[in-house]
């Protein structure tokens, strides 16, 4: 062996040795990270160093901490399982290098915009479960060798190996936990809407208060909210998770918004001593194209649509939840043409102690555009956070309706009991007037889908009762209507009845019943204009 090997070996064994020291072990899991980052940027000689971790849903990994590229984590990025490069080594559990990096290869833009050139990264993995990510950054094209990669590996299995231990010690970690447990972990998919949210911890530590939700409702319409628990730690968190169980009880009871926030504010009151809230809850139709809004206090939501520039939507706003009895509550209902936007926020975004607020709202204004709901979220971000320090949590959350979807399907499930029928109904001619429909095609398929939820309503259960569901799509100018229940279909009850059937053949151009062991699917046709003769 020569000296130049026996060098080399024992080079490579003290490289080791900086990142397996024990002496290590004593370090909080956030100082570990820190202090092996800086020790492998400084052996491998690179500009950046980050660990991305496995949000509790285990679809995206969030930027937990990092050296030369601290944007990632105070803009609390995050990057989907499978896609980017620090997806693709999660996905594939294998180191990858890039050594030019472009567009298409890596989706987080601060890396473009530092101008790192090529990467390193390889997959935290303990006790089988990929846990994250570690990559290396260089501001220079550079050729990473497999020892760069059993070095960085090492590191990375430190980490993920004290990272499993200690996870509760990490406050990334915890604000993970708290999303996990009191917010969506995924957001529904809903047709006609593109959804994208964020909620990123302040500095100050602690689980906060701040919260988004999105849910549908059985009258087919789609509720969001955006709201902020005053104070912080366990107590603001525990609360927020009772406001937000209630909010939903009481949302799938009253339809205006006004109203909901009223019971939740009687609920606050009567029930939470000394808390104060604000809250802004919003509906959209089951069309898309208009929604109904009404805000607690809450800062005014930003809404921007492709003839126009953001601005903030002239609303009234009324008192926070838990204040004290005050005016009425009131309902603003707000026009969204296809391709418009919706962004809620909370006060963490904009609010700084050296900034007025006006100044922060302007900023966020200039900030937000059309775009795809993700990148959006993206930009404010790195407009209104950047590499700053921010004390406060921050919750955000878009929405965006679809350009090039003027009516999007109907879909409601309501209890197959007598009072659905006119919620139903409600719901079908609002849709039917999205979708331009004629008075009379509107007026046969009213009753032609009356009919048929009557006939579940009657027929299809029993005491134990079951749901009807009622889809309405729009295509070529034809509606297509489906009314479907699992249950077992009794016989007609009395004389003259029976004859829903051929009622709705009068009002429809197609009328099939199916009728299996798992239920009974109507479909109804009808063309929206009907050839002369």
């Amino acid at each position: 062996m020569t000296g130049t090997e026996v060098s080399s070996g024992e080079d490579r064994l003290r490289r080791i040795e900086l990142v397996t020291d024990t002496a290590l072990a004593h370090l909080a899991v956030e100082d570990l990270l820190d202090e092996l980052l800086e020790r492998v940027r400084s052996l491998l000689h690179a500009d950046t160093a980050a660990v991305l971790l496995l949000d509790p849903s285990s679809t995206h990994l969030v930027a937990t901490a990092a050296r030369g590229i601290e944007e990632e984590v105070r803009q609390g990025v995050r990057i989907p399982l499978g896609q980017g490069f620090a997806g693709r080594i999660a996905a594939e559990r294998r180191p990858v290098v890039i050594e030019q990096v472009d567009h298409a290869n890596v989706l987080n833009p601060i890396l473009r915009e530092k101008a790192v050139r090529s990467l390193l990264g390889v997959p935290l993995i303990a006790e089988g479960t990929v846990l994250g990510v570690l990559h290396v950054g260089t501001l220079t094209t550079r050729t990473f060798v497999d020892e760069d990669a059993e070095l960085l590996q090492l590191a990375a299995d430190r980490i993920a190996s004290m990272t499993r231990t200690h996870l509760t010690e990490l406050d990334r970690a915890t604000a993970a936990a708290l999303q996990r447990s009191l917010m969506p972990g995924t957001l529904p998919a809903v047709p006609g809407l593109e959804l994208a949210a964020r909620y990123i911890p302040g500095d100050a530590g602690g689980l906060g208060g701040d919260w988004y939700d999105v849910f549908t409702l059985p009258s087919g319409r789609v509720g969001v909210v955006i709201g902020d628990v005053v104070g912080r730690g366990l107590q603001a968190a525990v609360v927020m998770g009772r406001l937000r169980s209630a909010l939903r009880a009481f949302a799938l009871e009253e339809d205006d918004p006004a109203e909901v926030l009223e019971r939740l504010d009687g609920n606050v009151q009567h029930f939470e001593d000394g808390v104060m809230a604000t809250v802004l809850y919003a509906v959209f139709e089951p069309s898309m194209e208009r929604l109904a809004l009404s805000t607690a206090g809450h800062l005014p939501p930003v809404v921007a649509s492709p003839s126009d520039h953001a601005a903030l939507l002239e609303v009234p706003v009324d008192l926070p939840v838990g204040v004290s009895v005050g005016p009425p509550r009131r309902t603003t209902v707000v026009d969204l043409p296809p391709g418009g936007l919706l962004f809620l926020y909370t006060d963490g975004l904009v609010e700084r102690r050296r900034r007025s607020l006006d100044v922060g709202l302007d900023l966020l204004t200039d900030a937000v555009t059309v775009d795809e709901v993700e990148t959006v979220c993206s930009t404010v971000l790195g407009r209104l956070v950047g590499s700053e320090h921010v004390t406060d949590d921050v919750a955000m959350l878009v929405a965006r309706r679809l350009p090039g979807e003027r009516v999007v399907p109907l879909d409601v499930v309501l209890p197959a009991v007598p009072r659905s029928l006119a919620e139903v109904r409600s719901a079908l001619r609002r849709w039917l007037v999205a979708a331009e429909a004629p008075a009379d095609a509107t007026a046969d398929l009213l009753v032609a889908c009356g009919e048929a939820c009557s006939n579940v309503v009657e027929h299809a259960y029993g005491p134990g009762g079951g749901t009807v569901a009622v889809r309405a799509v729009l295509e070529g100018g034809e509606v297509t209507a489906t009314v479907r229940d699992n249950g077992q279909w009794r016989s007609a009850r009395g004389e003259g009845r029976g004859r829903g059937t051929t009622l709705m053949r009068q009002c429809c151009d197609d009328v099939d019943v199916t009728t299996g062991v798992a239920g009974t699917t109507v479909t109804l046709r009808r063309r929206l204009v009907r050839e002369a003769g």
